[in-house]
């Protein structure tokens, strides 16, 4: 048995419920299920050892937050990345997130640039392993880490909660080159924390998630069989 399943199985319904939500959005956003693949219930309880039951409650949750379509009588897909989607997404994230990162320049404290700076020399050598997974995962640390440090760790949840379609234009272009230039916009980040600067902070971040939208060209581009409608219509 694999580990993601034995995680799945360890729990009450309920809780086998949200753990097959959170692996199945794991799948989907790393792209291992890509838009346009047709998946199961049958074949994602037998996969992780569920009963049915909660497999179809996940299924409707990741439908509600817009990464499955199910068709009644028809097979359930994998929704395509919705462009629009990935811009209001970034809407969302830039709104907060500068809001953080300002709260923590404002007042750093005396971790802040040591917490930030670890976790940039943990990103360059992902980097350097060309481990675009563990790099995405430090780089959504890098970001908790900041909301952590302005005591609002909650709002972080509310931006996970809504950046799953950008989440999958990320990792569709989330090669060395990418990971260097995200690095570089850390480490821009966490200079204005280190001086105290809100003003440099906030530059800094809204510099760095405006990649989103070039990002989202780039893909559109390289895999438009992957997006919805007329790719990349505004």
């Amino acid at each position: 048995m694999s580990k993601v399943a034995a995680s799945v199985l360890d729990g009450t319904e309920e809780t086998i419920s949200l753990r097959v939500v959170t692996a199945l959005r794991d799948e989907i956003v790393s792209m291992a299920l890509k838009p346009g693949d047709v998946i199961s219930e049958s074949d994602i309880a037998a996969r992780y050892g569920v009963s049915r039951q909660p497999v179809r409650e996940a299924f409707i949750r990741l439908a509600q937050q817009g990464l499955l379509l199910i068709r009644p009588k028809r097979a359930t897909v994998v929704k395509k990345i919705s462009p629009e989607g990935v811009r209001q997404s970034r809407f969302i994230r830039e709104s907060i997130e500068v809001e953080i990162v300002r709260r923590v320049a404002a007042h750093p404290g005396r971790d802040a640039a040591a917490v930030l700076g670890a976790l940039i020399e943990d990103q360059e050598k992902a980097s350097a392993a060309n481990d675009s997974r563990k790099f995405h995962a430090l780089d959504e640390l890098f970001h908790r880490s900041l909301a952590r440090l302005a005591g609002v760790e909650y709002a972080w949840q509310l931006i996970d909660d809504h950046k799953m379609q950008l989440d999958r234009v990320r990792f569709l272009t989330l090669g060395v080159s990418s990971a260097q230039r995200a690095i570089a916009e850390h480490k821009a980040i966490a200079a204005a924390v280190a001086k105290a600067d809100p003003a440099a902070a906030e530059a800094a971040m809204r510099a760095h998630l405006a990649r989103a939208e070039v990002l989202l060209a780039q893909t559109i581009t390289d895999f438009p069989e992957y997006f919805e409608g007329p790719a990349g219509a505004p």
